[in-house]
């Protein structure tokens, strides 16, 4: 298991029993030794380890939701994981992430353990996530979309939260208002209220506890926040 016992060992401690632990119980015996300190550590804060474990099962259940797994999808997950974690520990998720894509995910017990055990702006990190995997194809999926909309729900997401997502990557009407989680009546006020808002809730500086290569990935959710801010501007001329 090498590099991938590293970082996934990091999450053992999280995700060992329950739900997750029973997906992954056929991975345990091969590097529970290397690791047996760190699965006796159950954490609070989000490690990476069990960031990418979650990330894993979530991605399985997404990619299954049009009964079709596409190459495009495991490729921006394998790019992303390389991102992350490197060649080598990559290359062994991804063939956990195959094993996972031949089981029953219990979608709702699985999102409830996250919650229970991540924090909220990690929780929103792993939905940017979903929506990425979701689009890799060039479209979205409805049936995708609707798996990923009920994860928000086990999740814990706000539906302000899972709006403003949503439509950095399927913009709606006044998407850029959506973003902000305001409507086009609000005030010029509201509107720079509000971005200060969203700048503090997207900011990496959130996801920070995940590691510099996470906390890089945020970067894509802080800049679309600002993009819609200057749009809004723009077309209302605010100083």
């Amino acid at each position: 298991m090498g590099g991938f016992a590293k970082w996934l060992g990091g999450g053992l401690g999280w995700v060992f029993g329950g739900p997750i632990g029973g997906l992954l119980g056929f991975l345990v015996g091969s590097f529970l030794d290397e690791s047996s300190s760190e699965t006796r550590q159950v954490s609070r804060e989000t490690t990476p380890g069990a960031f990418g474990v979650s990330l894993l099962v979530l991605v399985a259940a997404v990619m299954k939701a049009d009964r079709r797994v596409l190459k495009s999808e495991l490729e921006y997950v394998k790019q992303y994981f390389i991102s992350q974690f490197g060649v080598d520990s990559t290359r062994e998720a991804m063939i956990l992430l195959r094993d996972l894509l031949k089981q029953d995910i219990p979608l709702r017990d699985v999102c409830r353990q996250i919650a229970k055990n991540m924090d909220y702006s990690s929780r929103i990190h792993l939905l940017h996530f979903l929506f990425g995997v979701a689009g890799a194809d060039g479209k979205f999926d409805q049936d995708e979309v609707a798996v990923i909309e009920k994860i928000a729900g086990y999740l814990g997401i706000s539906s302000g939260d899972y709006t403003s997502v949503k439509n950095m990557f399927i913009p709606d009407t006044d998407a850029a208002y959506k973003i902000l989680e305001i409507e086009p009546g609000a005030s010029d006020e509201e509107v720079k209220k509000a971005y200060r808002k969203m700048a503090l809730k997207y900011h990496p500086d959130r996801v920070s506890h995940l590691g510099e290569d996470f906390r890089k990935a945020a970067d894509e959710k802080f800049k679309k926040v600002n993009e819609a801010y200057e749009k809004i501007k723009k077309e209302r001329n605010i100083v």
